[in-house]
């Protein structure tokens, strides 16, 4: 049985009501404007996560009543024509925000791609310019999954300052930038990635475990205190067709405090994090003139 006073983390009834206010500002902008925010979205190859992913921003942006550019590129493009289209969207000013989706095929350089994307566009938040700004908590854009944790937290009045946080993977796009703002919240931060020896020790002693390595069941409930805060930030497609995360939900929430719930947790804070940066990018761009 589940722990009576558990709660979950409803990411999906949180975005939607992000985004009924996004639709509400980008009306009021379009009626003053007659401009909208415009998302410039390239997708490299035919990987069928990466597919669905970019179908799930895309539809978001057409709720809020956002403007979108997509560009489908075929895998074997090379790294000079992905970045003549990146200067272009740099220079469109129709153009709000740039959004390579990841992964790239292993001949593109990664690192270099992203940081040929315009700071003041880069609504993913993996400018290093951006990720500066963030460690050094200058106003900058968030990687839309940690800024989208945040607010999850934040809407349920979790504690995060003076608390014990894990944080399971240390990826550029989750885990670093994560660790980051739970540092820049007052948090105690510990960092497990691969050649961590034992990861339990670390969430057994933990108020807060943030996991998103992409392995099914990887915390157990016994690995947990009792009454953590757990979020399940990994996204598994198994055989049988289920959608999982990284926590072995079903015992975990025996235990756990809040969790977030594998889909309608992270997933949707995430992209509506994205088209609020995109909004941002936008009416930055507005009071520049640009």
């Amino acid at each position: 049985m589940p722990n009576r006073g558990v709660v979950l983390l409803d990411g999906q009834a949180l975005a939607y009501d992000i985004e009924k206010d996004l639709k509400h500002k980008i009306q009021i902008i379009h009626t003053q404007t007659h401009k909208r925010p415009k998302l410039a979205v390239i997708l490299v190859g035919k990987d069928p996560a990466s597919i669905t992913y970019v179908n799930m921003k895309i539809k978001a942006c057409e709720r809020v009543g956002m403007d979108f550019d997509l560009k489908t590129l075929k895998e074997n493009i090379t790294e000079a024509e992905l970045l003549s289209l990146i200067k272009d969207y740099n220079t469109d000013q129709n153009i709000s925000g740039v959004l390579v989706q990841l992964p790239l095929p292993r001949h593109i350089d990664t690192k270099m791609i992203l940081e040929a994307i315009d700071p003041n566009k880069d609504v993913d938040g993996f400018h290093p310019l951006n990720i500066g700004k963030l460690c050094t908590q200058k106003e900058s854009f968030l990687p839309a999954t940690p800024m989208g944790v945040m607010r999850l937290l934040e809407h349920y009045h979790i504690e995060i300052k003076g608390k014990d946080v894990a944080i399971i993977g240390a990826s550029n796009i989750i885990g670093k930038p994560l660790s980051m703002l739970m540092l820049n919240a007052g948090a105690s931060v510990s960092v497990c990635h691969i050649l961590t020896k034992d990861i339990s020790f670390y969430t057994k002693n933990a108020d807060i475990v943030c996991v998103g390595v992409g392995k099914p069941d990887l915390i157990k409930a016994s690995m947990l205190k009792k009454g953590a805060v757990v979020v399940d930030i990994g996204i598994n497609h198994l055989n049988d067709g289920r959608i999982v995360g990284d926590v072995d939900f079903t015992n975990a929430q025996k235990v756990a405090g809040f969790i977030t719930p594998v889909p309608k947790g992270v997933g949707p804070m995430t992209i509506v994090s994205l088209l609020e940066n995109t909004l941002i990018a936008f009416e930055k761009q507005q009071r520049k003139g640009f």
